[in-house]
């Protein structure tokens, strides 16, 4: 038992901090009138108005989280797969939450933010972006048959509802989401596509007698592995992707009434007793 003087006595933390906040990403030079105003800035040793006149938003994105500038093929891929992703479609729970949230009057600079809560989730979206990056990353030296016969004993096709045998693999109301698998072979095409997006093909193709293929989520983690992202990167850039189009469905309603959208009626709003 210990005794009661250090049960007393404060704990203290060993660990010793920073003393200032570091980053290699941004440097700011400050103004010489002003040391708090910064008059000049580089992101990873480039000038930011340099950058603004000779780079494409894409470069400077690719730059932000690589440290680098990407090649012609690696843009071109990362640019296409934006294009891709840039709208979830209005069945999508965030973007059913950016709708509900503007047409219930929620100020116009909380559509974004709530919006893009609900799309950080495990079923289509960013959470299952990282987890399919971990997975692909995981079985690229793995024949897809071999891992689609393990899969199948450990994950079951369930007797309703939706399947998921992987992150990023499955299949939608029942059947192959076909307009993803367009776009998963639209990118495996391109000149930048690489091994983890050629694996993903070929799992799919597997897959696609038990009704599942592509997912969203799986091609932009094929994506990102292929262009090089860490998987802690890969929840944040999808959503960055996504959020133009819950922004727009969120303004299309900010200024229409409640009645804009469905309601449960009478004859089905139950409150079921205890």
């Amino acid at each position: 038992m210990p005794k009661h003087d250090d049960i007393n006595k404060p704990i203290l933390r060993n660990e010793k901090f920073a003393e200032k906040i570091t980053t290699r990403i941004w440097y700011e030079e400050p103004s010489r009138d002003n040391p708090y105003i910064a008059q000049r800035s580089l992101c990873h040793g480039y000038d930011l108005l340099e950058l603004m006149q000779s780079c494409t938003f894409i470069e400077v994105l690719y730059l932000l989280f690589r440290g680098e500038l990407p090649g012609k093929d690696d843009a071109r891929l990362l640019e296409t797969l934006m294009i891709a992703l840039i709208n979830p479609g209005p069945r999508h729970l965030a973007t059913r939450a950016a709708m509900s949230s503007a047409v219930s009057k929620a100020h116009v600079s909380h559509i974004l933010p709530l919006s893009l809560s609900c799309l950080s989730g495990d079923h289509l979206g960013a959470s299952e972006v990282e987890k399919s990056m971990h997975f692909i990353k995981s079985s690229l030296q793995t024949k897809s048959t071999m891992l689609l016969d393990s899969l199948m004993m450990q994950y079951p096709k369930p007797p309703e509802g939706d399947w998921h045998i992987a992150p990023g693999f499955g299949c939608r109301f029942g059947s192959i989401d076909v307009l993803s698998q367009e776009i998963a072979n639209t990118l495996c095409a391109m000149t930048g596509a690489g091994a983890a997006l050629r694996w993903g093909a070929q799992f799919a193709s597997e897959i696609a007698a038990h009704h599942s293929g592509w997912l969203n989520t799986g091609i932009a983690a094929a994506v990102f592995l292929d262009l090089g992202f860490h998987p802690r990167s890969g929840p944040g850039l999808f959503q960055i992707l996504s959020s133009p189009s819950l922004l727009a469905h969120g303004l299309e309603l900010a200024n229409k009434p409640i009645t804009a959208m469905p309601f449960v009626d009478n004859q089905h709003y139950i409150i079921e007793q205890s």
